[in-house]
């Protein structure tokens, strides 16, 4: 199995534009979100649990009622890599 790259400077530098909402902490990408109750917030995370699956690439995350926090970081890589980012994008996507 092929090592997983770090992001370089350069694209960490890139994800504020790249990636609206989400922050860097570390070598987290994290974003909160907020719906409208808790079976708003349970079907977004099923449908995010989808995606990850599909990607094995499994989120940091963490629920209460109408808010999920995500965080995103690659194990294999120790911080962020390229995996993280797609799988913001593809979060993203789901909301529209």
């Amino acid at each position: 199995m092929a090592k997983v790259e770090k992001l370089g400077a350069h694209a960490r530098a890139e994800l504020a534009a790249d990636l609206p909402g989400w922050t860097l902490e570390g070598e987290h990408l994290k974003r909160s979100f907020r719906f409208g109750d808790f079976s708003q917030a349970f079907a977004f995370m099923t449908r995010v649990a989808l995606l990850a699956e599909a990607q094995d690439h499994h989120p940091e995350w963490f629920n209460v009622w109408n808010r999920v926090d995500i965080a995103l970081t690659t194990h294999d890589a120790d911080g962020l890599s390229a995996r993280d980012v797609r799988m913001a994008k593809s979060i993203d996507a789901l909301l529209g």
